[in-house]
């Protein structure tokens, strides 16, 4: 219970005034990391819709090889190609947020005389096929690399949203009530002095218009 003076009224305002500009630059800043969110998301979500457009087409390539050349000889290939793209974990920073972002040394794709096996004795389906899976897993690198930004960005939306949900929807409002409690206290005391005051001015009148009449 705050005790009704007029130092916690004051002290009220300042709190009111505080909380209020602690939710405009929490509004702000959600506002800053929506706009961020979505810029990220539309490439995001279209590259997914690819992903999965050339992931169909690469099978389809690679059933056309399988069948012309034996899954023996496809599959051989593997240890061949198989390489490291020096893929590493950076920590990077978004507008005050951290978060971990996938960066790869490599680049996935690379031309047919670059993968380690003589190509002039493949076939076509087969080269269309690994460069389709190249391309794929180049795609899901990239996604990774600001995948995790955006998952950084989002919950710090949800975090930012709740804080002004609390302000707003308690603090605030009980900082309010209080105020409203001790000006009406304050007010109600004033107006009790006022009469007081009166009163004690009528008495004093009262008692010297008996005085000039009896003197």
């Amino acid at each position: 219970m705050i005790n009704p003076t007029r130092t916690n009224l004051l002290i009220l305002k300042e709190k009111i005034r505080s909380v209020t500009g602690s939710i405009g630059i929490l509004k702000a800043r959600r506002l800053a990391l929506i706009k961020e969110f979505l810029s990220m998301s539309a490439p995001f979500l279209r590259s997914r819709q690819e992903i999965k457009g050339a992931y169909a087409r690469a099978l389809a390539r690679l059933h056309l090889a399988v069948g012309h050349e034996g899954e023996d000889f496809v599959s051989s290939l593997q240890g061949v190609t198989a390489r490291d793209l020096g893929v590493e974990i950076v920590e990077r920073s978004v507008m005050g947020l951290g978060y971990r972002e996938l960066t790869v040394q490599e680049d996935p794709v690379r031309s047919p005389d670059q993968r380690g096996y003589d190509y002039q004795h493949t076939t076509p389906h087969l080269e269309e096929a690994i460069g389709n899976f190249e391309a794929i897993l180049a795609e899901l690198l990239e996604i990774a690399a600001f995948e995790s930004r955006m998952k950084r960005i989002g919950d710090e939306i949800t975090r930012g949203s709740r804080r002004i949900r609390v302000l707003e929807e308690r603090t605030l409002p009980a900082l309010h009530r209080d105020l409203k409690r001790i000006a009406q206290y304050i007010g109600e005391r004033e107006r009790e002095t006022y009469y007081r005051l009166k009163r004690f001015k009528k008495i004093v009148t009262d008692r010297e218009a008996i005085r000039s009449r009896t003197a």
